[in-house]
């Protein structure tokens, strides 16, 4: 993965979205360790403290837990935590956000559902 650092999205929080989805694709499961800060550092080049905010975000929702003197792990209800949060937050955003734009294409509701249904079998509109 590429950090994109001349982004608006604090680097942190990319390493932290970058470890979930390591999890949503089961490269990391329950019990699993977690890269240590200085791992996360030495793989994005990036400073070790850095690459610590981002461990301490995912403590900070239990995504992840701490065993003194041997580093962090997935809890067990990391990965649904991370589907719930994100269909919460991203992908509400993003319905409300097409939803809006389809009222100034006067893209009728009907409209609207097909072209969602053909974009997630993968078709082509007719």
């Amino acid at each position: 993965m590429q950090l994109n650092s001349d982004g608006t999205k604090p680097i942190y929080v990319q390493i932290a979205e970058w470890l979930e989805n390591e999890i949503i694709a089961d490269q990391l499961r329950t019990d699993d360790k977690v890269y240590s800060q200085y791992q996360l550092a030495e793989l994005f080049n990036i400073n070790p403290a850095t690459a610590g905010k981002g461990l301490t975000l995912l403590l900070e929702e239990q995504i992840v837990y701490k065993k003194r003197g041997l580093g962090m792990f997935v809890t067990t209800e990391a990965k649904q935590m991370i589907l719930v949060k994100r269909r919460n937050e991203r992908l509400t955003t993003m319905v409300q956000e097409i939803v809006l734009e389809a009222r100034r294409l006067m893209v009728s509701e009907d409209e609207l559902i097909e072209l969602i249904k053909c974009a997630r079998s993968g078709e082509e509109r007719k």
